[in-house]
């Protein structure tokens, strides 16, 4: 009897909407995201917590690279299984952190940045991305628990809670982080027909230059400051220090060139 939530659970996985031509859409787009930012970041150990199906680390440099989840699956393979409110890693081990749509997820998402900046080393880099609310597909989000009766929908991505861009940072910036940068993709409206997708591929355009802030995924790449610490910047100003046995030559004073320099008058008339 205990296997028939687990298999509902499995059934009802939220993974397959990314089979639909909106969640492929949004792979395309978000798959761009990370492979560019991942390519410099460097350190030991990299962590991607959440969306196993994409491999968002392929490009990272990093040599110790993890995909976690929070529960099994037996179609995506990952390292680990865990809750992101209590991560199995210890302090300051992680040197690169991705959080792909974790947040919105979380029944505890400032709990969530917390753990987060716990494991991170210090500058060590964290890249989010998640649903913007304020876009067409926070609109559709509305729509859709009005039409289920004022609450949210069970189907993936519509059963979550989209957090906005400023709040983020706000969370952020109180867990001593640095927002480095910021991107906005998915202009599209999420089609479940590819036929109207690429009838609305001018939204991409036009939105990536005039209206960025209304795009329906945010991409936030943010670096771990600790108080009290100042990088260490070589000074090329500075001159070379030179060694004390190499030999120099001094400088006489006036009193000793004029007692070494021969008195010619006086040699002259004895």
């Amino acid at each position: 009897m205990s296997l028939q939530p687990n298999q509902q659970q499995v059934n009802d996985r939220p993974y397959q909407w990314f089979d639909t031509a909106s969640g492929r859409y949004l792979q395309l787009q978000e798959q761009g995201l990370y492979d560019q930012a991942v390519v410099d970041l460097f350190g030991f150990n990299a962590l991607q917590m959440g969306c196993p199906q994409m491999d968002l680390l392929r490009n990272s440099r990093i040599p110790h690279r993890y995909k976690s989840s929070d529960f099994p699956d037996a179609s995506i393979k990952t390292d680990l299984q865990c809750c992101d409110d209590f991560l199995p890693f210890a302090d300051s081990s992680l040197d690169l952190l991705l959080l792909p749509h974790r947040l919105e997820f979380s029944e505890r998402p400032h709990q969530t940045l917390r753990e987060a900046e716990r494991v991170m080393m210090p500058e060590g880099h964290l890249l989010i991305s998640g649903f913007n609310p304020f876009s067409l597909w926070g609109l559709v989000l509305i729509f859709k628990n009005i039409f289920s009766g004022r609450c949210r929908s069970k189907t993936f991505p519509w059963n979550s809670r989209f957090i906005g861009l400023t709040r983020l940072k706000d969370w952020l910036t109180l867990l001593g982080f640095e927002v480095v940068s910021v991107e906005i993709c998915c202009h599209i409206p999420p089609f479940e027909q590819e036929d109207w997708q690429r009838r609305f591929n001018f939204m991409d355009k036009i939105g990536s230059r005039w209206l960025s802030f209304m795009g329906g995924v945010y991409f936030v790449v943010a670096k771990k400051r600790v108080a009290g610490m100042t990088p260490l910047k070589p000074n090329w100003k500075t001159p070379s220090l030179q060694s004390s046995l190499v030999p120099r030559p001094t400088q006489r004073k006036p009193s000793q060139s004029r007692a070494v320099k021969p008195d010619n008058k006086h040699h002259c008339e004895q």
